[in-house]
This record gives C-alpha cells, structure tokens and sequence, in this order.
C-alpha cells in the first residue's frame, strides 16, 4: 500500500482528510501521531519540521505531502474516486477552494484559538482573545446559515458533496460544542446532513473514544 497518513484521530484537520479517503474509499495506511510522546513527535518532525498534522506519505516516489487541502487536492489528483472533490470546471472550483479556505480560516481558526486558550494556564488566558474568536464563529455562522437559506443548497456549494464539506464538518462539530448553532437552523440542518453522511460519520465516530480530551 503506497499511502500512509501520519494523524490523530481527534484533530480536526485529520479528519478533513480521513473523510476525503473515506469518501472515495482510497486505500491507505493509517500511522497515529502522538505529540505528547518524544519519539513520536521527533520521527513526525523529521518528515515535517512544522510538526502541524496531518502529513501524507506516498511510497511511489517517495513523497511527503503537508496540509490537509494540499493533500485532498493531491488524492484528487493522484488517486481520484468516485467522487469529485475539486470539479474540474474552473469557477466551481474556484467556488469549493474558497469555501475550503473559508472554513478553514473563519471557523476553524477560531475554534481551535478557543481550545488553545482552555489548555493554557489560568494565568496565561487571553479572555478578549476568546471573545473575539467567539464573535468570529457567530459571524462565520450567519454567514452559512444566510447562504443556505438562500440558495436551499444540500452541501456548501451546492449539490455535489466536494473538499468544501470535508473542510466543514470537523471544525462545526468542534465549534458547536463552544459556540452552539442551534438557532441557525439551515446551518444546523446542513451539519445533521454532513453527520449522517458515511465518510463523515466514520471519521466522528473513530474520534469518539479520544474526546474525553476535548476541553470543551
């Protein structure tokens, strides 16, 4: 098997990819990274010095792929399913990289600065920081909630479940649980959606063990 995903199964942007694999059932091997651990963090950093995860190995030609959009886009590539991650008419494709990046950067930023601040230190706490986060996430909602309303879309652009939707869903299933989003309900009934589909379904419940660590 030439793939093996160096992950954990509770970060968010793990699950982005694990989702794409998922979708399109792309044989791969899985390598858990535990950052706690010294020789874990130390062989991760070899491959990656960032030490950001996930990072994907490909074995035919010896390639390291960082990031979790680059490396959707390079399983498009590279070993394309079923599904189309990244359609291949230039302005919706546009359309799915800036609902990725809008997902990544407005929700999932501000999700993970308010997990930050959980795990600092009672002293060391930047109570404005998280606040701002939390207006951002409200924002970032209404926003989703607006779009959906609008144009009755069953997934973030629209018909066909894309790289958008596998940047959506871990960062809303995290946020909900510092910010709900009950009340906008387009935005909720698009996240029901995402939970019920079985790419997405399988990443969530490989992560249910670990989420005794969540700080939420």
């Amino acid at each position: 098997m030439s793939l093996t995903l160096h992950f954990h199964p509770l970060s968010s942007y793990c699950q982005k990819v694990l989702i794409a694999l998922y979708e399109n059932g792309t044989p791969f091997e899985k390598q858990v990274v535990n950052l706690g651990d010294p020789d874990s963090a130390a062989a991760f950093r070899k491959r990656w010095p960032v030490g950001k995860m996930p990072g994907l190995h490909d074995s035919t030609g010896d390639r390291a792929i960082a990031e979790s959009s680059i490396i959707i886009e390079y399983l498009e590539q590279h070993y394309p399913g079923g599904t189309t991650l990244i359609p291949a008419e230039p302005a919706a494709a546009l359309r799915v990289r800036l609902a990725d990046r809008f997902y990544d950067l407005y929700v999932h930023d501000p999700m993970q600065r308010i997990v930050g601040d959980k795990l600092r230190p009672e002293d060391k706490r930047d109570p404005y920081g998280v606040e701002m986060a939390k207006a951002m996430l409200r924002t970032s909602y209404g926003i989703v909630d607006g779009e959906m309303a609008m144009h009755a879309r069953t997934w973030a652009i629209g018909e066909t479940f894309t790289l958008a939707d596998c940047a959506a869903a871990p960062p809303l299933f995290f946020a909900n649980k510092l910010v709900p989003f009950a009340e906008h309900k387009h935005l909720a009934a698009y996240f029901d959606r995402l939970s019920r589909r079985p790419s997405v379904a399988r990443a969530f419940s490989e992560a249910e063990p670990f989420l005794k660590f969540f700080p939420g």
